[in-house]
């Protein structure tokens, strides 16, 4: 598998010979309802849309995964997949092939890569958005991906999971509590699954971020607490921190190997 992080929670993967376009925000400013004021995410640059896309996958519908922006400026005719939520999006944006997953539903792509969703991240008291779990049907490699922190037990039935990628660092606020479940819920994935490789996902990378919203941020963790305490734990599991842009090749133990 290879992995190309482009700041955020969007990625390229690249995956039983398909390239797969998550949760992308590639160009322009990223905020909420307009409100600058309230949060901004800005870069200095915008970033390439990659070339030869088979597949976009949105595991949320609000901005920072379902991006307007870039989503207006990516060819309508690439497959979609997405969260019930997200797919709302897409549509309005006149997307021509969109697929919607609910929790336990799968998609298979081109015959090579399978996809299943599960339960993710809660939005508001009701909505329950995506984590995804990919599996090249070659190799049988597998890959999950949930950008807040939310793991459901029925991971479990799964496990193991070859990579994880999902947030290291825990975000919140005061009083309103975390908005992104980091470091205790990440060990805690690696406890049910057994990944060989996490992949830390939601940082901030190139991005400058302003508003009022971030004075009251609250953020705790790093790269190397979060390794050390994987090894406390006695998991064999290895962070790899790849930098905004930066392709990564994980060489994967095989079935006879683990």
């Amino acid at each position: 598998m290879n992995f190309t992080w482009l700041d955020s929670n969007s990625w390229l993967i690249e995956i039983g010979e398909q390239r797969i376009l998550i949760d992308p925000w590639l160009i322009g400013n990223l905020t909420f309802n307009n409100l600058d004021w309230l949060f901004k995410g800005s870069r200095s640059q915008d970033r390439s849309i990659p070339d030869h896309i088979n597949l976009i996958l949105l595991s949320q519908g609000l901005e920072d995964h379902a991006h307007p922006p870039t989503l207006k400026q990516l060819d309508k005719n690439i497959p979609v997949v997405a969260s019930p939520n997200a797919a709302k999006v897409v549509e309005q944006l006149g997307y021509q092939q969109i697929i919607s997953l609910n929790h336990g539903e799968t998609f298979t792509l081109n015959n090579q890569v399978e996809i299943k969703a599960f339960p993710g991240s809660p939005i508001g008291p009701t909505l329950l958005e995506n984590g995804y779990l990919l599996k090249d049907l070659a190799s049988n490699s597998t890959l999950y991906y949930e950008p807040h922190g939310y793991h459901s037990p029925q991971l479990k039935e799964v496990a193991p999971i070859d990579v994880v990628i999902t947030p290291i660092i825990d975000l919140g606020l005061p009083v309103l509590g975390p908005i992104i479940k980091g470091m205790n819920s990440a060990l805690e994935v690696a406890k049910l699954v057994k990944p060989q490789f996490i992949l830390p996902t939601a940082a901030g990378g190139d991005i400058l971020f302003e508003g009022l919203l971030i004075k009251f941020l609250q953020a705790r963790g790093t790269v190397e607490e979060f390794q050390t305490l994987l090894e406390k734990n006695n998991l064999t599991t290895k962070v790899i921190a790849p930098n905004p842009g930066e392709k990564v090749n994980l060489q994967l133990k095989t079935l006879t190997q683990k």
